[in-house]
């Protein structure tokens, strides 16, 4: 398989860490994005570790300007972008009816307008290319609605939206966009949840466990392959049954 350069936003743990690790020993370059250099650093020496070209940019999906100059930098460093992840997101939870409007910002701002603005530093290169893959991390809530997380909920149902759209503009170009919907993902972002939580969402889960970051990497890496190459504006669940 050809080597291809993939960026990946919010790469520096979690579901992020797991799609970088996975598409490097695929046999990709890979440019990690995220707010914090220090753990971007830790994954850029896992990977280094291995063989494989690794490359660190900052970015804050919140502010447009650092998303042109992330992938600027990356555009100057590495050349064209043919694959890339939208990974980043953030969470500001909190019922509707009480919540600020500032946390409703930050995370449409960070979550939805941030992987749009991403797409579109991408484009150009790809369609130069007639080759791209664009692969948003998406939710089982932004499917099924979840009490308490209008903000984020919205923002990744908007991402469902946005990629069934730009699917639709740009397979003529051979670029493929697609979304992964991942369930409850044991990261350091779910750690945090009380017990009692955790108990009834297994409940809800048929296969019985909690999803790792890998199973969600697993189907990035097969959507940023040739061997998906008749698939676009599709949302590939990864939710262990937790939402059919």
């Amino acid at each position: 398989m050809e080597s291809r350069t993939a960026f990946i936003s919010g790469a520096s743990r979690g579901i992020g860490r797991a799609c970088a690790l996975t598409l490097a020993q695929a046999g990709h370059r890979v440019v990690l994005a995220a707010r914090s250099q220090a753990n971007l650093a830790a994954v850029a020496e896992e990977l280094r570790a291995l063989g494989r070209e690794a490359f660190t940019v900052e970015l804050d999906l919140a502010s447009p300007d650092s998303v042109k100059a992330a992938f600027a930098q990356a555009a100057k460093d590495f050349g064209r972008i043919d694959i890339l992840v939208n990974n980043a997101a953030v969470t500001k939870d909190g019922l509707a009816m009480r919540m600020k409007k500032e946390d409703w910002d930050i995370v449409i701002q960070t979550n939805l307008t941030g992987a749009f603005l991403a797409i579109q530093q991408v484009l150009p290169g790809m369609m130069k290319e007639r080759w791209g893959r664009i692969i948003n991390i998406s939710s089982v809530v932004g499917e099924a609605g979840n009490a308490g997380q209008a903000n984020y909920v919205a923002s990744k149902a908007g991402l469902i939206g946005l990629t069934k759209s730009i699917a639709q503009e740009m397979a003529s170009r051979n670029i493929t966009v697609n979304a992964v919907a991942p369930g409850f993902i044991a990261t350091d972002m779910t750690a945090v949840l009380p017990d009692q939580v955790k108990e009834a969402m297994l409940g809800r889960i048929p296969l019985k466990r909690f999803g790792t970051p890998e199973d969600v990497a697993h189907a990035v890496k097969f959507l940023a392959s040739e061997e998906s190459n008749y698939i676009t504006g599709h949302v590939l669940d990864v939710n262990g049954g937790m939402y059919m």
